[in-house]
């Protein structure tokens, strides 16, 4: 069962990401080029406009936010100013998409062509804005996370069907694999969350679901939703055990009416805390 946490037309919301600074969940509309921040204690919601689309923003750990932009990554100070740039790095027909931060405290971007065709890639940017490209000639760069122990991390690339996992030292990401295929009518993965027993939590686009998948790849629980896109999910709360979904109604001739609001699980499971932008 699940409630509506934020009622919202969001084009195509994303990315949510529990701030337990602030005791808010942050998610962007990437199309509408909007950071939302929502408070469940009292409420309480903000809105911020970016001046380019916006597939990610995550906190920074002396406040503000890091925003993964169509151009490049860009910082924001706490209560939304100065702005600045991080890393700028623009290619035409390209923007960012969804983002992570590691426990070391690095930012993993994805970026995506507007067409969906090969192009896009899995950067590390590291505190100092220093560039790492991981992982080359994606369609549809998405979900990302990191096991309990800090040793896997898992990542989608979305037409692929697939949930992938890599091995991962602190800093690297090698021998990628897949970990979880999405069968065909199923819906694609999309934005993910790791909780702490170390099942992988996917968002299905086009599937009305979100799953969740036990360390050794097995299918052991599904959440079916009413709307049709959802995106992305995380753990969030005092005690990090609501999931929150952001879904979108973009691309959608009729929409259900909860399309682009954020849906929340009540006491789904147990997250992991999460780690703030070091930079």
């Amino acid at each position: 069962m699940f409630d509506v946490a934020v009622r919202a037309e969001a084009s195509l919301g994303e990315g949510p990401t529990w701030d337990a600074a602030t005791g808010c969940l942050i998610w962007v509309d990437i199309l509408g080029s909007r950071v939302h921040t929502y408070a469940p204690g009292d409420g309480r919601r903000t809105v911020m406009a970016t001046e380019q689309h916006v597939g990610a923003a995550k906190p920074r750990a002396g406040g503000g936010l890091v925003v993964n932009l169509r151009d490049g990554i860009g910082l924001y100070g706490p209560g939304g100013t100065p702005f600045t740039w991080l890393v700028r790095d623009p290619v035409p027909g390209r923007r960012g998409n969804d983002a992570a931060v590691a426990p070391d405290g690095a930012l993993w971007a994805g970026t995506m062509r507007y067409d969906e065709a090969p192009g896009g890639g899995l950067t590390r940017i590291a505190p100092d804005g220093s560039v790492t490209d991981v992982v080359h000639d994606v369609a549809v760069s998405n979900g990302t996370g990191w096991s309990p122990d800090g040793r896997l991390m898992y990542y989608v690339d979305s037409p692929t069907r697939r949930v992938d996992v890599l091995d991962f030292d602190g800093q690297r990401a090698a021998n990628r694999r897949p970990f979880a295929h999405i069968e065909e009518r199923a819906g694609f993965p999309d934005g993910l969350t790791v909780d702490a027993e170390g099942c992988v939590w996917v968002a299905l686009w086009d599937g009305a679901a979100v799953r969740r998948y036990t360390p050794d790849g097995r299918l052991d629980r599904t959440v079916e939703l009413p709307v049709r896109r959802p995106t992305a999910c995380a753990f969030g709360g005092p005690d990090l055990r609501d999931l929150y979904i952001t879904t979108a109604r973009t691309g959608l001739d009729r929409p259900h009416p909860l399309s682009g609001s954020v849906l929340v699980v009540p006491d789904a499971g147990r997250g992991l805390p999460g780690t703030a932008f070091a930079g």
